[in-house]
């Protein structure tokens, strides 16, 4: 530590010319800050009404230590990566709004401890709209999810709206959508409260974020090296190929590598031939870029008070002591150049050394979020000059003069003697006696792990230590490879020389810290899966993803969102996934927007399902929708999705229809069944049919399939609600459907039984109507008045009056009986009896073979028909056409309709039993037993 502060201690000793500053009074001591920041506070003023004003925007700093020598640009590749032509560097990850601090002159900064809600304390960030838009938010029962929903529309949308070319341009919205959406929520949990539901909302906003923009940056570059790099590595591995061959051919093989001059020019080909350290420093990069964000805008509070002057009350006390010529009551440093306190084993004033601890914590919280130069900056500002150029030593030397070819010199860049830097901070970073943020720092530039791990105190800040020094690690190996090592730094511990790192063992080295707070970090979803990200690993992110699905705790609805959107981008992308889990994610998270009835949304992900699955995906959705209005609404976002409607909407009624226990059997049920709730839920269904004229003849044969099963169950009053829901211009709409899309040949075989099945059914209820209407009219006869015994000559008049009313009424009923009765017995004929083939009998068999409907329509016959030659029988026995009953057994005995075979041994028992009936009436009659006279 001598040797590296020599060089810069005659300038520290310098500093007893200048004028004496002024001493803190009480009025700058931490409690008196305090107190005067709470009467502020208690007087409606601001705590830092003094203080500078916030600064602009700065330039940004290289966040890491070989960043200057690892950015070289690639070709446009704006087709591919984004829209804005765009030229993006590997090794320049996204950084926020306050991505850089300009420290000057007029500028101080607090303490920049990282913290997950760092940066909210400055509500005046907000706009007066987001401030007006959280007070709304606060009234709701959980305005986190409340004002969060809109990300669901909002990221399909942009989903939606970027093709394959422009991939990249879809992450940086997402990344903007979860970052407006995180501000809107900031000042809504400042008012919440840290324990609220909103502020797990923001922080799992927060991490999404940050997942977004460490895939933007692994894979944009894999990306660009892909499709733009790819021919040169092509070309150079030819051109290398045929440099060797021809070297052996000639005998003449030398060593192809040449010593280089520039420890710079070293790494950058290490870069770009090496795809580990390559993808570790966009991880450092990755790292430092949130660490940033969370910094914030930190110079509203004051802490630093000294302008140019290094330990300002040490440099004061001692200038009293030369004045007075009077000791300390504390021993003091007599000299304050950097190594006085170690070298003279005496302390700073208690305030510089308090001013010294939190500069400290600033500096390396500045270096952690890759802001070395703003941390040099803040060093010479606060009167260290001499710590500003220890952080300068890191750099890659470079003289481009030696390569040049110029007359004309060029400034020579980093550190000729980093070798002897290196050794200096390892030492220092191991020194007990500093502070250990101050050790932190100089183990962050030298590669050393152990001090650094011990400022740690998050996943992140692990994770960055780590990577930090298994890049500095894989640069030095790389150095002493092409002989361009140092040879201070070969004495530097064996661990370190001879250390193997790898991204998966420093996970696994994670895996076994002792820290408490880093094990249950490592167990969160957003960090297992930036995890497997760096690793490159999709097959253990997917079967870890898979495990989340079937656990029984229910997954965020904002984490199941960004899964969803994230395997959808690796396979845009074209990357290899398991199927069986992509599925499982979609169908998940479909399922949650069904649940939150986030209805515009479902087609949209369920078109990105495999056909068959999709099919059935939105067909379960749309069973749930019970809202009229919304059905038609539903079909033109399938349509606009490009699924297949007429597939969903059939699988929609097939599988409600299908939804009951009863079997389609024959059953002695006579009395009519009344309609259920599911009933009803199945006649509805039909709806989805009749949207589009398209699909009428897939609704004629989804009604008589639903009627089939309503007549079967003796529920006449459901089949004819169901038969009433299709169009009367159903069978002319099919026809026209066919002739206008050009066929001449006759109709499909299934649409021509399906009409003709449709007519057998409205045949059928037809006669069932007439029946019904017989039978009401029939059991309502007019009532003969009867005359009261002993009545009086008033009331037989009276009596008189009514009986002939009731004639009229008789007659009038009579007539009317003798019409319904033709019309029954025709209706029920015109069932028996249906033309070509007989009712329920298909007129072509050359469609597909459907057993299940064959099985129904036999056993509708067997059920049916015996019931109406029943019923039309008691009608015209009560109708006294007993010859007209004796006919009808000659039409269901006869070969041509061969309606006995639709009857049971016991029907056939029962039916002859009843024309017995008829045929003694006609006996009565004075007729024979079949209704002919008498031959004398």
């Amino acid at each position: 530590m001598v040797t590296l502060m020599d060089s810069q201690r005659s300038s520290s000793r310098g500093c007893g010319g200048l004028p004496s500053p002024v001493v803190r009074d009480d009025d700058v001591t931490i409690a008196a800050r305090r107190r005067k920041k709470v009467a502020c506070i208690l007087s409606g003023g601001s705590p830092v009404s003094k203080a500078t004003p916030a600064r602009s925007l700065l330039r940004n700093t290289p966040a890491s230590l070989y960043r200057q020598a690892v950015t070289p640009r690639g070709a446009d590749m704006s087709s591919i990566l984004a829209s804005g032509g765009r030229t993006p560097r590997f090794a320049q990850t996204p950084r926020g709004a306050i991505s850089s601090v300009n420290l000057d002159d007029s500028d101080w900064t607090n303490s920049m401890y990282v913290s997950p809600v760092s940066g909210l304390e400055n509500s005046s960030f907000f706009s007066e709209d987001i401030g007006n838009l959280s007070s709304a938010l606060l009234k709701e029962d959980d305005p986190g999810e409340a004002s969060a929903v809109s990300l669901f529309s909002e990221f399909l949308a942009s989903f939606q709206k970027h093709s394959s070319s422009a991939l990249f341009d879809l992450l940086d919205d997402y990344q903007t959508l979860c970052k407006e959406k995180g501000d809107v929520l900031q000042s809504v949990v400042l008012r919440a409260g840290q324990n609220s539901k909103t502020a797990s909302v923001h922080w799992l906003l927060q991490q999404e974020r940050n997942t977004w923009r460490l895939v933007s940056s692994l894979y944009r570059f894999l990306w660009m090296i892909m499709f733009a790099f790819w021919p040169y590595v092509q070309l150079t591995v030819r051109l290398c190929r045929d440099r060797v061959q021809s070297a052996l051919e000639d005998d003449m093989m030398t060593d192809m590598i040449v010593p280089s001059e520039s420890e710079k020019v070293v790494v950058e080909q290490l870069f770009q031939r090496d795809s580990v350290i390559r993808q570790s420093q966009m991880v450092v990069d990755w790292l430092e870029s949130i660490a940033q964000d969370q910094i914030g805008d930190f110079s509203d509070n004051i802490e630093y008070y000294a302008k140019n002057v290094c330990w300002e009350n040490t440099l004061h006390a001692l200038k009293l002591r030369r004045k007075s010529s009077a000791g300390l009551t504390i021993p003091l440093v007599t000299e304050l150049d950097p190594d006085a306190p170690f070298r003279q084993q005496r302390p700073l004033a208690d305030l510089d050394k308090e001013d010294d601890a939190r500069l400290l914590k600033n500096l390396f919280t500045l270096i952690r979020a890759g802001m070395t130069e703003e941390a040099q900056r803040l060093c010479k500002r606060c009167g260290q000059a001499w710590r500003a150029a220890t952080l300068e030593g890191w750099k890659l030397y470079h003289d481009p003069n030696m390569t040049s070819g110029s007359f004309e010199l060029q400034p020579v860049e980093g550190n000729p003697h980093r070798g002897i830097w290196k050794t200096c901070s390892w030492r220092m970073a191991e020194e007990e006696q500093l502070n250990r943020y101050e050790k932190a720092i100089y183990a962050s530039l030298s590669g050393n792990l152990k001090p650094l791990l011990a400022v740690c105190e998050s996943w992140e800040d692990y994770v960055w230590a780590y990577f930090r020094v298994m890049v500095d690690s894989l640069v030095e190996k790389d150095l002493m490879s092409s002989g361009m090592s140092h040879q201070e730094v070969e004495t530097l511990p064996r661990e370190y020389l001879e250390s193997n790192w790898t991204m998966e063992r420093v996970f696994e080295e994670l895996q076994a810290s002792e820290l408490k707070r880093v094990l249950e970090e490592i167990k969160e979803h957003y960090h297992v899966i930036q995890k497997f990200v760096i690793l490159g690993d999709l097959d253990g992110l997917l079967d870890e993803i898979s495990n989340w699905l079937t656990s029984t705790k229910p997954l965020p609805s904002h984490l199941l969102r960004f899964m969803t959107h994230l395997l959808l981008f690796f396979r845009t992308l074209g990357l290899a996934l398991k199927e069986e889990v992509f599925v499982e994610v979609l169908k998940a998270y479909i399922n949650l927007l069904i649940r939150d009835q986030h209805t515009d949304l479902i087609a949209g992900y369920v078109c990105q399902l495999p056909a068959d699955l999709a099919t059935a995906q939105y067909a379960a959705f749309l069973q749930t929708v019970s809202q009229p209005e919304l059905r038609p609404h539903c079909l033109q976002l399938a349509t606009d999705a490009g699924l297949d409607v007429a597939a969903v909407t059939k699988l929609v009624v097939e599988t409600v229809r299908e939804q009951d226990d009863q079997k389609f059997t024959h059953h002695d049920q006579t009395l009519e069944m009344a309609t259920t709730k599911e009933d009803q839920r199945k006649i509805d269904v039909i709806d989805w049919l009749l949207f589009d004229p398209a699909h009428r003849a897939e609704a004629l044969k989804q009604s008589n399939a639903i009627m089939r099963k309503f007549l079967a169950l003796q529920k006449h009053d459901a089949a004819k609600m169901v038969f009433s829901k299709v169009p009367e211009d159903s069978i002319r709409e099919i026809y026209c459907q066919w002739s206008g899309d050009g066929q001449t040949t006759p109709l499909p075989a299934d649409d021509e039984n399906a009409i003709r099945e449709h007519l057998c059914i409205r045949a059928y209820l037809e006669a069932h109507e007439a029946f019904t209407e017989w039978f009401s009219h029939s059991s309502s006869a007019p009532q003969k008045p009867a005359p009261a015994p002993g009545a009086k000559f008033t009331e037989r008049v009276a009596n008189e009056m009514r009986e002939k009313e009731y004639e009229v009424s008789l007659s009038a009923w009579s007539s009317r009986l003798e019409v319904v009765t033709e019309d029954v017995k025709e209706r029920i004929y015109n069932v028996l009896l249906f033309v070509d083939g007989g009712w329920m009998v298909d007129n072509r068999q050359d469609c597909e073979d459907d057993s299940e409907r064959s099985h129904q329509m036999a056993a509708l016959r067997s059920l049916c028909l015996p019931r109406l030659s029943f019923l039309l029988l008691s009608v015209l026995q009560n109708s006294s056409r007993h010859q007209e009953a004796l006919r009808l057994a000659d039409i269901i005995s006869s070969d041509q309709h061969q309606l006995y075979l639709v009857f049971s041994k016991e029907d056939l028992r029962r039916f002859l039993q009843k024309l017995r009936d008829s045929s003694l009436a006609l006996l009565d009659q004075g007729l024979d037993p079949l209704g002919y006279e008498l031959q004398s």
